[in-house]
């Protein structure tokens, strides 16, 4: 695990040490806090449903541009050969990597935590739809980034890889819409809703924890990390 932890660090600091951190952190609290306010106070509920229902929208533009450099900048530069040189596994690499962008999504849903304080104060606002959206995020969250890292990995171009994951994420987000289902057979329905991002996401957005919805992004997670694993491995045959 030191090595998975070395590598997260070094990605980590890198997103800091070229500014991406800052103009990503900056622009989504921004973009979140309009987006939340230009509707709150017409609506006047105290509850935090808008912001978690924004966020799987919002995460389809930025966790792609999280990802992008995380494998095609070690490819374009050079780098991923001297890495794959080092005493570290595939899946300690690709693990490291995935942290690095978790973490720094991870920080930029705890500085929006001042939003639901403030809601709190003008309402009686219910804690556990708040928690239970957070967790919704974060999951979500991770399942587009184990998207974005494989798709990164497939390319040396940054702005290929953002828009191949954009693309890959909003087609597995859609598959369980209405607009898609109802196209489909009756006994395709259920399958396309099950493999939907968004499908899962709608009742854990509402603090309804249903362990089933948690296993779904676990495996989306695992799944992902693993084609990671694999292309890396396919690479270093090549």
């Amino acid at each position: 695990m030191s090595n998975v932890f070395a590598i997260a660090r070094r990605e980590f600091q890198g997103y800091f040490n070229s500014l991406i951190a800052y103009v990503f952190l900056v622009i989504y609290l921004l973009l979140t806090n309009w987006l939340f306010f230009r509707v709150f106070f017409l609506n006047g509920q105290a509850n935090m449903r808008l912001m978690f229902d924004i966020i799987p929208w919002v995460f389809l533009f930025f966790v792609p541009a999280i990802t992008m450099r995380l494998w095609a900048e070690e490819k374009k530069i050079g780098t991923m050969e001297l890495l794959m040189t080092l005493p570290v596994k595939d899946g300690e690499a690709v693990l490291g990597k995935f942290t690095a962008a978790l973490g720094l999504l991870g920080l930029a849903l705890a500085l929006t935590f001042p939003l639901p304080v403030i809601v709190s104060t003008v309402g009686n606002l219910d804690w556990g739809p708040v928690f239970g959206g957070y967790l919704g995020s974060i999951l979500i969250g991770a399942a587009y980034l184990s998207i974005g890292v494989f798709i990164s990995s497939l390319t040396e171009n940054q702005i290929v890889a953002f828009i191949l994951s954009v693309v890959g994420i909003f087609a597995l987000y859609m598959i369980g819409s209405d607009i898609v289902v109802f196209s489909l057979p009756s006994s395709m329905a259920p399958i396309m809703e099950y493999l939907s991002l968004g499908t899962h996401f709608e009742s854990i957005g509402r603090g309804v924890i249903d362990l089933r919805d948690i296993v779904y992004y676990l495996s989306v997670i695992v799944f992902f990390l693993y084609l990671n694993v694999r292309s890396i491995e396919s690479r270093k045959w090549r």
